[in-house]
C-alpha cells in the first residue's frame, strides 16, 4: 500500500472520529441551550421533550407522539388517530434551526397493523432528529433533577419519581417545573404508569420524562387522568416504546445519560 493511500484512509477515518464525537461531546450542562425540558412545538402544538438520544453519529430528543397527532384532545388511541407524517419539522426550543420528526409511534403502530389495545392506547413516543448546526449545543441532562443514569424499568406502587415539566401556560415560571411524586404501579400490561405529583402534569408538559428515585428514565408523560386518582397522569413506558421504535423502523438509538449527577433536588 502506498504512502498516499495510507494518508488518505487516515484522514478519512480521523473524519469518520470526528463526526461521530461532535454528536455525543456534550455542550456544559451550564450553557447548553438544548436538553431535557425544553419547549417543542409541532405544527403549533406545545409540548415538553423528555430525553436526549442518539445512534452513534446523529442526536435526537424524544416527545410524545400525541404532540403531532390531528385528532381532538379526547383521540389518545395511536391505532386510529392520525398524525402528521415523519419529515415534519418541529420547532426545538434553544435550537438555532428546526428538528425533523423521524418516528412516532403511532404512525408506526398503523403501519405495522398493531391491533394490541395496550400498545395501542399507551405506546406514545416520538423522536426528532436535531439539525447538526445545533449538536454543540446539546447537554442530556434534565434541568434541577440531574441525571437520568440509564434506561429504568418499571415502578412499584408508592414508588418515588421526578419529571420536568415545561408548559407553556406557566408563563415561563419554571419554579413548579420539577416535580416529585409516587407512581400508582403499572398497568396495561406494562405499557402505562400511573403517577401522582404534588402538582400534577397540565397541558403543555406532554411529552416530559419521568425518572425514578434512582435517575433512571422509565416514562413519558402521556395523558391527564381523572380516574381511579383525579389529576394524576398516565405515563408511557419508555423501555417498551424504545423496542418498538427499534422494531418498527425508528432509528437504533440509545438513551444518552446526563453530564449531572442525578439529585432530584426541586431547587437548582
Amino acid at each position: 500500500m502506498n504512502k498516499r493511500l495510507i494518508t488518505g484512509l487516515a484522514v478519512a477515518l480521523s473524519l469518520i472520529g470526528a463526526s461521530s464525537a461532535s454528536a455525543q461531546s456534550w455542550a456544559p450542562a451550564s450553557s447548553a441551550t438544548v436538553h431535557p425540558g425544553v419547549q417543542t412545538y409541532t405544527d403549533g402544538a406545545q409540548c415538553t421533550a423528555n430525553f436526549i438520544f442518539n445512534d452513534g453519529s446523529d442526536v435526537y430528543i424524544g416527545q410524545a407522539a400525541h404532540c403531532s397527532g390531528t385528532g381532538g384532545q379526547t383521540d389518545t388511541d395511536g391505532c386510529a388517530t392520525q398524525s402528521l407524517p415523519n419529515g415534519t419539522a418541529v420547532e426545538v426550543t434553544g435550537a438555532s434551526k428546526p428538528g425533523t420528526l423521524v418516528y412516532n409511534s403511532w404512525t408506526a403502530m398503523q403501519a405495522a397493523g398493531e391491533t394490541d389495545p395496550d400498545t395501542c392506547a399507551y405506546n406514545d413516543f416520538a423522536l426528532i432528529k436535531l439539525d447538526p448546526a445545533d449538536y454543540g449545543k446539546v447537554n442530556p441532562s434534565v434541568p434541577t433533577l440531574g441525571g437520568p443514569t440509564a434506561l429504568g424499568t418499571t415502578t412499584a406502587t408508592l414508588d418515588t419519581v421526578y419529571t420536568y415539566g415545561n408548559s407553556s401556560l406557566r408563563q415561563g415560571i419554571t419554579l413548579l417545573s420539577p416535580k416529585i411524586g409516587k407512581s400508582l404501579g403499572a398497568s396495561g400490561g406494562g405499557w402505562t404508569h400511573l403517577v401522582y405529583t404534588v402538582t400534577p402534569g397540565i397541558p403543555g408538559d406532554s411529552g416530559s420524562g419521568f425518572m425514578d428515585a434512582k435517575g433512571n428514565a422509565f416514562g413519558v408523560l402521556s395523558t391527564l387522568q381523572l380516574a381511579p386518582v383525579v389529576a394524576s397522569n398516565g405515563v408511557s413506558d419508555l423501555p417498551k416504546a424504545l423496542a418498538y421504535a427499534r422494531a418498527h423502523g425508528g432509528p437504533q438509538v440509545s438513551l444518552a445519560a446526563g453530564t449531572e449527577p442525578f439529585t432530584g433536588s426541586l431547587v437548582g
